[in-house]
This record gives C-alpha cells, sequence and structure tokens, in this order.
C-alpha cells in the first residue's frame, strides 16, 4: 500500500492509503464514491471513463491512481464552476446529444479536452495543415472525438454539441 496518495478531485483533495495496481477508475469510483466516469469495457477501447488530468484527457481505467498523486483530476460531474454548467455540458442537452447516457461523462470530458486541444492550436490527425491553424469542421471533430464510443449511436449530436460549444467559449 502506498501510504499516502493524494488526489485532488473535482476540487476536492483525497488523502489515500492506496495498492499501487488500483486503477484511478476503480479509486474513484469504489473509493471516493465519484460515480460519473463509467466503467464500459475497462481496457482502453471505449473511453466512457474518460476524465481530465490537468486539463488533459486521461482513460482513467488504463491510468494507475499511483501515478496521478498530486495532479487535479476532473470528471464531468467537477466541470460546474459556481453552480453553472459548463457549455459543453449544455450544448449536449441542447443538441440532445445523448441516448441512454452511459456514454456522456466520458464524451464530456473528451469534448472539453478536444477544445482545449483545438484551442491550442494542436493538428489532429485529418488537419490538413499542420502548420497552420485547424479549422474545427465535423470531420475534425469526429477525428478528435474517436476515442470514445456511443452504443447509441448519438454521434450527429454529439459532433453538434462539441461545434455549438465551440461556437460559445470561442466568443
Amino acid at each position: 500500500m502506498d501510504p499516502d496518495t493524494t488526489l485532488r478531485v473535482d476540487g476536492v483533495t483525497h488523502h489515500l492509503d492506496l495498492d499501487p495496481r488500483a486503477s484511478l477508475l476503480d479509486t474513484l469510483r469504489q473509493r471516493l464514491g465519484v460515480m460519473s466516469p463509467k466503467k464500459g469495457c475497462d481496457h482502453g477501447q471505449c473511453g466512457a471513463c474518460t476524465v481530465l488530468v490537468d486539463g488533459r484527457r486521461v482513460l482513467a481505467c488504463l491510468s494507475l491512481a499511483v501515478a496521478q498523486d498530486g495532479h487535479e483530476i476532473t470528471t464531468a460531474d467537477g466541470l460546474s464552476e459556481d453552480g453553472a454548467d459548463h457549455p459543453v455540458h449544455r450544448a449536449f442537452v441542447e443538441e440532445d446529444a445523448l441516448q441512454c447516457g452511459y456514454c456522456t461523462p466520458g464524451q464530456v470530458c473528451s469534448a472539453v479536452g478536444a477544445l482545449d486541444e483545438f484551442a491550442r492550436g494542436w493538428p489532429s490527425a485529418v488537419t490538413t495543415d499542420v502548420a497552420a491553424d485547424p479549422e474545427l469542421d465535423d470531420a475534425e471533430i469526429a477525428e478528435r472525438m474517436s476515442g470514445n464510443l456511443c452504443r447509441c449511436g448519438a454521434y450527429k449530436g454529439i459532433r453538434a454539441a462539441v461545434a455549438d460549444a465551440h461556437r460559445e467559449v470561442s466568443r
């Protein structure tokens, strides 16, 4: 057991004794009761467990909790500020970008991370000119969100929500 791992989750600091083999996902759900990241495949293939670690997208099922010692972990629940929904939350609701909702917390975290990467000018695999600022078109959104699967097939709404959130945060 690691005698003192500090995880800061959604603005709350937790000091934990952890098995060094425990995944971040299992620690969040089983030890801390943070239920928004979901266990889908538990193999890093579906993205349902996506969280933000220091603002970057991480698959919590593939990350060891002890490796996140001292880092800021944000789940979909922790994106709201002062009781106001995050622009991505609002866009997902407005665009009806979910059906069963199981993948939605991971989709939301991934969208926030993807929009941040885009704002920084990071190209994706479909960016035509990697030396130029990318344009956030449908293909760019689909590529950036491709690590998150939706069994219900709500991809059209998800892409529209990401585009809407981008327009809101880019103002």
